[in-house]
């Protein structure tokens, strides 16, 4: 899962940390590994047409296309790099979201009247999850899929309120 308690449940101490981030099924390590077999299928073709004029015409298409894959997977690696840190002690709730472009986003609440909301069909997404506490509503793990925002409700009403 896409999201890691720190202690670890069940929470025999009020304070922990739950940390949230996007899946990636594409990793650092891996991306060389794609892009090196992409660059030698697209080069295959090109072995036909090695010493004549027609390599010359289909070459910069090549290279544009790996650019292009190079610069969607780099586009779809910095949209990811989005962290949420929910930190509950005994009296306070903190939600830190540090956002790929531009500053961090806070939500603080006394942990007492923190309550977490499950909204199945009426959110942006299934299983819309929010926690309500203070004089705002905010919005938790929306970039996970909806059976881990099910399974996360489910943890973090236990959590929360023992």
């Amino acid at each position: 899962m896409p999201y890691e308690w720190s202690p670890a449940p069940p929470h025999d101490t009020p304070d922990w940390q739950l940390s949230l981030w996007p899946y990636r099924s594409l990793l650092r390590k891996d991306f060389v590994i794609f892009m090196g077999a992409t660059v030698a299928l697209i080069a295959l073709p090109l072995l036909a047409v090695i010493g004549s004029p027609v390599l010359w015409g289909l070459l910069p298409f090549f290279a544009l296309a790996l650019w292009g894959v190079w610069f969607a997977l780099g586009v779809s690696y910095k949209r990811g790099e989005v962290l949420e840190e929910l930190t509950v002690t005994a009296d306070t709730a903190h939600l830190t979201r540090h956002n790929p472009k531009g500053p961090a986003q806070e939500w603080e609440a006394n942990r007492y009247w923190v309550t977490v909301h499950l909204h199945p069909k009426d959110g942006p997404v299934e299983n819309y999850i929010t926690l309500r506490g203070g004089d705002r509503e905010v919005e938790l793990g929306r970039f996970l899929d909806a059976a881990e925002r099910l399974a996360l409700y489910d943890e973090l009403k236990a959590a929360l309120h023992p």
